[in-house]
This record gives C-alpha cells, structure tokens and sequence, in this order.
C-alpha cells in the first residue's frame, strides 16, 4: 500500500482507471483553471494526533503520530488574522483538542480578534473520558466555539465499525453534556454541528433529508438536539484510499466520483475561499492537499510567517485527481455540501 503522500500521489496520476486529469475536466467546464476568490477561513490542522484510528480518516491521524504544531507557529498564524480580513478561524487535527498548547491557542486568538468566529473540529469522544479533557465543554462555552462534531452515522453499529468499539455511546454522552451546556439548542446562539461521512465507496445522501433523519433518530432515542449536519465525501486519499485499493474497489470509486462530476459545485469549492495552513506552518490549498503534500503554486508564499492576503487571495490553485471527490453530486467541503 502507498504509505507515503509521494506514494499516493503517484498513484492518484498514475492509475487513471480512464478518467480524464481533474485539472482538464475543470477548465473544459469553467473555461479557466481553478483560482482562489478570497480568503474567508484560516483552516489551521494543529497535530495528527488522535486518540481513535477512523477507518476514512484522510489525515491518517492516530495516537502514534507525532506531529504537533508549536507555540511559535500559533503566534505566526494569529499575526496573519491580525492583519488580514479573515472572519473565520477552522482549528482542526487530528484532535485538536490533544495538543498541549489547544486552550492557550483559542484564548490568545479571542484576545487578539474578538469578532472572529472561532470553529474547533472534534471527535467527541475525549470530552467526557480523561480527566485531562473534561474541561472542554465548559471551556468551549467560556470561548463561544462553534462545534463540528464527527458523528459518521446515528446507528451505533456502524459508528464503531468505523471508529472502535464504544465510540458511539462515548459520542452519545458527550453530545447529551454539550445539550446540557446549550449547544444546539437555537436560544443559546452555541452551534453544535455533526458530520456525516458514507460508511465505504459512495456517494453520501442528500444533506437536509440527512439532517431530518439524524434530528429524529437521536432526539427520540437520545433526546440529542444539534444545529446542522454536514455531509462530507470521502476522499480517496491517505487511510480510506489504501482501503480503495486493498479491497479492489479504487477504479469503482474514481470512476463513481467522475462520472458524478458536477460543474455547478466548482464555484463553491472551499478551496477557493479557504487557506489551509499545517502543523508545521506550510501553507496549502485545502486540508485533503496539506495530506498529499500539495503545497502552494510557487508564486504565493508557502509559509504561514509570510503571509500576505493580497498575494494569497487570486492565486492559482493546486488541484489532482482527488479533487474529483469535492465536486461529485451536490458537492462537499468541510462545512458540508455545496449545492
């Protein structure tokens, strides 16, 4: 299996299963490559470690991986917000929430932008078990962080299929803890958002009749409330795109995800309005980039110290055959579909 993000690219260029490059396929549709419209989201993936193994993890994030973003390389991404129009700030990992420095981090950007909405990606299950993290909640309330919360389906089987065993009740009670804070309840103005990802190779359903099934499924057997779903594609690229070929079901998928090709969804790519910035401060594109090792077209700074919006916000971006799998059917991005 291609372990490394070289690897997968080679792969991703060179077992083409007779699909044409993402890159032709979007100019012929828009007539011009693909480029950045502005920059409304500072993604920022501050460590790939995490306390679950999930099986579509993209970022290949585990207990066992090591990296981390330092102190530093926060106070360089707060100086960018400081002097950019960025209203938007996405902290996410692994889990976040595991890196020594994740309180100080969110308490340094509410003092330095007050204004900007701050989202903390999570998986939940670290809220209500180690004592070093039971804090969260009442922390993310304090901070008014707005939650988006990996909850791949509302049945219990596949959850730890997905994930291991008893991440779901885990998920279960720390999602009671946040209703019980005010998250997802409409008067409290706390977002609390869940993500849905396809169990294998397909397509995820339409979002808002997904949002209905997942209300009704966890209020009446849980009493859960939450504020949005969002669904999100699996991307063919790190663990789940080694699982694609493992299984024999890479060209299926591709082909599934081209021949779904929507035009529509190109002009809201998150890419286009979106800065990824990784552990490490390098900058890139999107966050299914920052895995491949896709880094910033040369002309634009590639690390996070020189940022410059004006530079950032027009550039050309850098696109692969994993593109496919943001724009097929309605489209997806890390805040859901874009249709």
């Amino acid at each position: 299996m291609p372990a490394t993000a070289e690897a997968q690219v080679k792969v991703l260029e060179e077992k083409n299963c007779g699909i044409p490059p993402f890159s032709k396929r979007v100019t012929e549709s828009t007539n011009a490559p693909l480029s950045a419209t502005g920059i409304d989201i500072l993604q920022i993936n501050i460590g790939y470690t995490c306390n679950l193994l999930c099986l579509h993890c993209h970022v290949d994030a585990g207990p066992d991986r090591k990296e981390v973003m330092t102190r530093q390389t926060m106070l360089e991404c707060i100086n960018a917000l400081k002097k950019s129009s960025i209203k938007t700030v996405d902290i996410t990992g692994g889990a976040p929430e595991m890196n020594p420095e994740f309180r100080w981090f969110i308490e340094q950007i509410r003092a330095a932008v007050c204004d900007i909405t701050i989202l903390v990606r999570t998986n939940l299950t670290l809220l209500t078990g180690n004592e070093k993290y039971r804090d969260l909640p009442e922390f993310f309330k304090q901070h008014r962080i707005t939650l988006i919360a990996s909850l791949p389906c509302y049945v219990k089987a596949d959850v730890d299929k997905m994930r291991g065993t008893g991440v779901f009740d885990r998920s279960i009670k720390a999602l009671k803890l946040l209703n019980s804070l005010g998250y997802g309840k409409e008067e409290s103005n706390l977002e609390l958002n869940l993500v849905f990802n396809p169990e294998g190779p397909s397509l995820p359903g339409e979002q808002q009749q997904l949002e209905q099934e997942y209300r009704k499924r966890l209020f009446d057997e849980y009493g859960i409330l939450f504020s949005h779903l969002y669904t999100i594609t699996n991307m063919p690229i790190s663990r789940f795109l080694n699982d694609l070929i493992e299984n024999g079901h890479y060209c299926d998928y591709m082909t599934l995800l081209a021949e779904n090709y929507n035009a529509l969804a190109v002009k809201n790519l998150m890419c286009r309005t979106i800065l990824s910035v990784g552990w490490d401060g390098t900058l890139y594109d999107c966050d299914f980039n920052q895995m491949l090792h896709l880094s910033l077209a040369k002309s634009a700074p590639q690390h996070i110290s020189g940022f410059s919006e004006e530079r950032l916000r027009s550039r050309r971006i850098i696109v692969g055959q994993h593109c496919y799998g943001c724009t097929a059917g309605a489209g997806s991005s890390c805040q859901g579909s874009l249709l």
